[in-house]
């Protein structure tokens, strides 16, 4: 039996795949060049679509994360703008971008267990 989705989780699936895209055109130099160094890795819209979390993660390295969380921010207003014309919502959500910590974590798991394993 085929899986349905709810209607949150097709807009959630819209989104992610309409900021993939539009995060390739951003021209801020501010951010601009940390840009090809972020993934995003998930979106989560509120029920009532009026946020929206946007995980990500950066291969820029720990010491830039404040930078490239600052820059996203700055672009927000920009994304959420492009997002507007691009779906048909009757409001589009708020961007809340969200460092995800899930592949340093599947990382350090699997390190361990590696290291678990040769003991």
């Amino acid at each position: 039996m085929p899986k349905e989705f709810s209607r949150a989780s097709r807009v959630s699936e819209q989104i992610y795949r309409d900021l993939t895209e539009l995060l390739r055109g951003v021209k801020d130099p501010r951010i601009a060049s940390l840009l090809p160094l972020v993934t995003l890795t998930d979106v989560e819209v509120t029920p009532d679509y009026a946020h929206a979390k946007v995980f990500y993660t950066s291969m820029a390295g720990h010491e830039r994360d404040e930078e490239v969380a600052r820059g996203l921010a700055r672009v927000a207003g920009f994304l959420r703008h492009e997002l507007f014309r691009q779906l048909r919502l009757h409001h589009t959500p708020e961007l809340h971008f969200i460092y995800d910590h899930s592949v340093e974590r599947g990382v350090e798991l699997s390190r361990l267990i590696e290291e678990a394993n040769i003991c």
